[in-house]
């Protein structure tokens, strides 16, 4: 065998082995005694700007998908628009983004995302928004994901979001007229971070001006540094170079579901 063959075929070993721990999450519990299951929520937004790619960061989805994965605990993949979605960051040098790539299932999972209409929210136990600047567009304000939030958080579930994905957390209150984020601790992709990137010029909003609009407790690390904020069951990470703590806190607190 040759060097290549042989990397090869150890590659599609390890993918082989990462694939049965999805599938073979049904082995895996929460406290509650049910096999766990989170649904990671894309953008299905294409640009930012006239001609600049927006839709999701890919490092984003991949780093807390693997996570999941190597926690045994399944995910399903859904978008606003289903189908393939758009995506950003997409680089094979990154670890998680080449772990994703290499396995047909997880690719064939993403280009065949489930229409967020469609998702059945009874079937999770946690729900992940991914950043990326698509999100400003179809995530903010959307009734339909505010609907799987909802029924996610009131059943006891795990809210978690990422860089952008909490501009789906902007104006979403419970069933009780309670605005989820008021009063509560998270982070986002910050103002300044926007800036840096001269990313403000093309954004319709400015996120992390909103969440504090709505009364949220923002917390931020230093530019482009790794922060995670957990209040309860609304867990957050500021960027991403959060993802893989981020995707690491959403595990703790899926098995720390009470019974």
């Amino acid at each position: 065998m040759t060097s290549l063959n042989r990397r090869f075929a150890m590659k599609a070993l390890a993918a082989a082995a990462t694939l049965a721990s999805v599938h073979g999450a049904a082995n895996a519990r929460t406290a509650n005694g049910q096999a766990p299951r989170i649904l990671i929520v894309v953008s299905s937004h294409d640009r930012k700007g006239k001609d600049l790619v927006a839709g999701f960061w890919f490092p984003e989805l991949t780093h807390p998908a693997k996570v999941f994965a190597e926690a045994g605990i399944a995910f399903d993949i859904a978008s606003p628009q289903g189908g393939m979605p758009p995506f950003d960051g997409f680089d094979l040098k990154d670890e998680g983004n080449s772990w994703f790539w290499i396995q047909p299932t997880l690719r064939n999972q993403l280009a065949h995302s489930l229409k967020l209409a469609n998702v059945d929210p009874t079937r999770y136990d946690a729900v992940m928004l991914v950043g990326g600047h698509g999100p400003m567009w179809d995530f903010a304000r959307n009734s339909r994901l505010h609907t799987v939030v909802r029924s996610v958080y009131e059943r006891g579930g795990i809210v978690s979001a990422v860089c952008h994905g909490p501009a789906g957390l902007l104006g979403l209150k419970l069933s009780d007229g309670t605005p989820l984020i008021a009063g509560r601790k998270l982070t986002a992709f910050t103002n300044e971070e926007e800036v840096s990137r001269q990313y403000d010029k093309l954004i319709p909003f400015e996120l992390e001006t909103a969440l504090r609009a709505e009364n949220a407790a923002f917390e931020e690390a230093l530019i482009f540094q790794s922060r995670v904020v957990v209040d309860g069951r609304l867990i957050t990470g500021q960027n991403p170079a959060s993802a893989k703590p981020f995707g690491e806190a959403v595990v703790a607190a899926l098995k720390a579901l009470p019974a």
